[in-house]
C-alpha cells in the first residue's frame, strides 16, 4: 500500500465518494485527460459509460508507470452536461468502484462547455503518487 494519508478535518461531514484531501510521499505521476474513446479510437456509448472507460484509460496510463488505482490522489473531472452527472449518479458509482474499488482520492468536478473532442461527455485527469 503506498504512503497516502487521507486528510479530514476535526468536525468536518464524512464526505462521500471522495476525499477532501490525500498526502503521500514517493513519485508522482501526473495523468492528462482521459475521454471515453478506447484503444481503437471509439467512444463508448452514453455518459455513463464514458466515463468507465476514461477511468479505464487512467489506470491503463498509471499502469505504465507501475501504478495501481490506490495510489490514485487526485482526480479531476470535467463533464459538459452537470444535470446528465447527477441523475446517472447510483449507475456512475457502480462503475467507479468497478474500477478503483472503493479507493476515494481527493476530486473536484467541475461543468464545461465543451470538450476538445467534440463526442466526449467527460473528461477525467489525476495525479497519483507512487511509493
Amino acid at each position: 500500500m503506498p504512503e497516502l494519508t487521507i486528510l479530514h478535518p476535526p468536525g468536518w461531514p464524512v464526505p462521500r465518494g471522495y476525499s477532501n484531501g490525500i498526502a503521500g510521499t514517493g513519485r508522482v505521476v501526473m495523468i492528462g485527460g482521459q475521454i471515453g474513446r478506447d484503444q481503437n479510437g471509439r467512444f463508448a456509448n452514453g455518459f455513463v459509460a464514458q466515463a468507465a472507460q476514461a477511468l479505464r484509460n487512467l489506470l491503463a496510463v498509471l499502469q505504465q508507470a507501475g501504478g495501481k488505482p490506490e495510489h490514485v490522489a487526485r482526480l479531476t473531472w470535467y463533464v459538459v452536461d452537470i444535470e446528465e452527472y447527477r441523475s446517472a449518479l447510483p449507475a456512475l458509482g457502480a462503475a467507479y468502484r468497478d474500477t478503483l474499488g472503493r479507493w476515494y482520492p481527493a476530486m473536484t468536478l467541475v461543468q464545461v462547455s465543451a470538450l476538445v473532442e467534440p463526442e466526449a461527455q467527460v473528461e477525467i485527469e489525476a495525479t497519483a503518487i507512487i511509493g
